[in-house]
Order: C-alpha cells, then sequence, then structure tokens
C-alpha cells in the first residue's frame, strides 16, 4: 500500500509542476495574435506597393510598379533606348528629341535642357520615378526629388553596369540589361585577342571638338574605357596627366602624333564655331599628323552626342572602333 502512494504522490507531484510552469507563460490573447496578423499584412501590403533600389551605396525607395519614367539626362535616355523602354519625359537639344535617340523615345514629352530641365513639365507627367544625373547641383536634384525619387545617374564611364542594372531594377527588365552587359564583355574580350600585339603598339585618341576647341578626358572618362580598358590599347601619357575635361592644343597633339584619332564634333556644341571640324582639317599641323597622312581620323563613328558611359554608347563605339582597329 505504501509503494503505491508513494507513486501516486509523485504523479501528483508531477502534474503540479507542470500547472505551475504553464502558468509563467501566458497565453497569446486573440486580439494579439490578430495584431501580429494586422502587422504582418501591413508589411506585405507595404512590400508590394514599395521597390527598393540599392545604387551606389544608397537605397532609394519608389513606387511598385514603376510605369511613369521620366529620363532627365541623356544617359537614362540611352539606357532606355538600349533596354526598350519608352519614358514619358526626356530632354531637348534644339527643341526637340536628339536625333540619335529620336525613334526609340518617339512620343515623349520635352521637359527641357540637361543642366535645368523644367519642374512644371515633370511634374505634370506625374512621373513614379525621375532619373537624373550626378553633373546636377544641388538645388536641382533637391527639387527633382520634391516631385518623385530621383536617381542621380552616374556621369562616370566606369559607373555604366550599375547604371544599367539599377534602371533595369526599375522596370524589371533584368534579365535583358544581364544580357547587354555579358554580351558586350564577350565581343570586348573576342576583339582584345584579335588586336594582339597591335594593341600595345598603337597609340589612339579620341578627341571631342566643343565650343570650337579640341577636348580630351581622362582614361576612365567618356568613351575612353572602350580603348583603354576593354580593349587594352595603351594610354597617351596626356590623358593620365588629365584630371577632367581638357583643351588640347594642336601643338601638343603634334608632340603625341597618334596613329589613329577618333574625332567627335556636333554642331549643337559648337554654335558660336560651326566650321570649327573643316578649319582643324585644313589646318597644316592637323593634316599632317601621322593618322590624318595614312586616312585614320575617323569622324564621328557614333552619334556625336553620345554620352560615352552607357550601355548604348559603349555597344555602339565598341563595334566602330573595333571595325578600325581590327585589320
Amino acid at each position: 500500500m505504501k509503494k503505491y502512494w508513494s507513486l501516486g504522490a509523485a504523479a501528483l507531484l508531477a502534474l503540479t509542476l507542470a500547472a505551475c510552469n504553464s502558468g509563467d507563460e501566458p497565453k497569446e490573447t486573440n486580439a494579439e495574435s490578430e495584431k501580429k496578423v494586422e502587422t504582418s499584412a501591413n508589411e506585405n501590403a507595404a512590400a508590394d506597393t514599395e521597390k527598393v533600389i540599392s545604387y551606389l551605396d544608397t537605397d532609394y525607395t519608389f513606387p511598385n510598379p514603376v510605369e511613369n519614367i521620366v529620363a532627365a539626362s541623356l544617359e537614362a535616355m540611352e539606357d532606355a533606348a538600349a533596354l526598350g523602354v519608352k519614358p514619358v519625359g526626356v530632354l531637348e537639344i534644339a527643341g526637340e528629341i536628339p536625333k540619335y535617340l529620336a525613334e526609340d523615345l518617339a512620343g515623349a514629352a520635352l521637359i527641357g535642357d540637361k543642366m535645368k530641365p523644367n519642374a512644371e513639365a515633370i511634374l505634370n507627367l506625374e512621373p513614379d520615378a525621375i532619373i537624373g544625373t550626378s553633373k546636377w547641383n544641388e538645388d536641382t536634384l533637391s527639387q527633382m526629388n520634391k516631385i518623385a525619387t530621383t536617381l542621380p545617374y552616374s556621369h562616370i564611364s566606369t559607373n555604366w553596369k550599375d547604371n544599367l542594372l539599377a534602371f533595369s531594377q526599375l522596370v524589371d527588365k533584368e534579365a535583358e540589361a544581364e544580357k547587354i552587359i555579358a554580351d558586350y564583355e564577350k565581343k570586348a574580350a573576342d576583339a582584345k585577342i584579335a588586336l594582339g600585339k597591335a594593341a600595345a603598339d598603337q597609340e589612339v585618341l579620341i578627341i571631342r571638338v566643343r565650343g570650337g576647341v579640341m577636348n580630351i578626358y581622362p582614361a576612365g572618362v567618356y568613351l575612353n574605357p572602350v580603348l583603354y580598358e576593354d580593349l587594352g590599347l595603351q594610354v597617351p601619357a596626356v590623358l593620365k596627366e588629365a584630371e577632367a575635361q581638357a583643351e588640347l592644343t594642336l601643338e601638343t597633339l603634334a608632340e603625341i602624333d597618334p596613329d589613329m584619332i577618333f574625332l567627335q564634333f556636333e554642331t549643337s556644341e559648337n554654335t558660336d564655331a560651326p566650321n570649327a571640324l573643316k578649319d582643324l582639317e585644313a589646318n597644316p599641323i592637323f593634316a599632317n599628323l601621322t593618322a590624318s597622312k595614312n586616312g585614320e581620323v575617323h569622324v564621328n563613328t557614333v552619334a556625336p552626342l553620345a554620352q560615352g558611359g552607357t550601355a548604348w554608347s559603349k555597344v555602339k563605339f565598341l563595334d566602330a572602333a573595333v571595325e578600325k582597329l581590327v585589320k
């Protein structure tokens, strides 16, 4: 009898302890449970209506989906054309969509010039996103951000992939962007092999005539990375010294005496010197250059307004450069 009593007491003690332990953890009330469900639903709803893009170490929040895009920089306009996107608003050059992008961006409203777009015109388009430029000053960028979240697109050529991928995330075209990048890299790698020893022996220079004078850029700016990074050509010493766009005199050019020149001339950038290109080509110093005498001065191999640091510019210029370089 004592044995059974002991077992019964032990069982009773175990039940008592279990009851005490369960009392230490209060049950969740229906109200609390419903609040958790509601919070989770709100978080999911926010995720569905917002899109966060991480671009050059900064996060930008846009509505989801992004439908009305204002391309407020030539870089953004070129990437829009590359991705097959139709912005609702674009910049104008001489009162119209730049000719080299006119077909791809047909139907877009004009929003002013590249340095100070028309805020009222942009506001009337009710944009979900504005893609601007890192060239803007703080006042312009702030004004644009009051209208819609604005991505300050980098004008540095080496950021072209970041630009394209950010744009593609906005419009759900990541696969298209990745293919553009992969195709470009393969074509550049194949061309670099085809160039072989010529890549080390040739001195090639890109010159842009603006305001009636010749200009050069650092090796990592404008169209230069196509030649010096992607195709592996030697960097001319004069570019190593340049920190930004810099004027190039005829005397300095004669000292360099490049084997090949890619010369870019856009009429709208030379309104005060419309004959600058003809005058340059007729100049005895220029005519006596090795590139000139060998017929290796190539004018506007790509659209002269091409910005250089975009997928559109790089693809077009790579094709043109390879055609001239690979003999």
